[in-house]
């Protein structure tokens, strides 16, 4: 399994969500490490399909359910859409789920 959380410098949501992901990593993998993937220029940003910092990927999936929709690449910090609203982070369920998925 391979987990990535990728970022750009200066977003303080990544630096947030590392200790917690590595906690939800843990519990399904212990020996699973996350991979902190910096995104530096808006060409690098469009190549990645990068929706904003963070985004946590498993095997190369956005946790986001819906992010196969989308295009809005860049380099710009990340808003999530989940039932209880607009938050900077993606919610535990969501990778949960991701890491479950692909640990089977």
């Amino acid at each position: 399994m391979n987990v990535e959380l990728l970022y750009f410098d200066g977003c303080p949501s990544h630096e947030r969500l590392l200790p917690r992901l590595r906690e939800l990593v843990a519990e399904v993998d212990p020996a699973v490490e996350v991979e902190l993937r910096r995104v530096e220029t808006i060409e690098e940003a469009e190549r990645e399909r990068f929706l904003g910092s963070p985004t946590v990927r498993v095997d190369g999936r956005d946790v986001d359910p819906g992010a196969d929709q989308r295009g809005d690449f860049g380099m710009k910090c990340r808003v999530y859409k989940t039932a209880d609203g607009l938050g900077p982070l993606p919610p535990d369920s969501w990778i949960t789920e991701a890491l479950t998925r692909a640990s089977r």
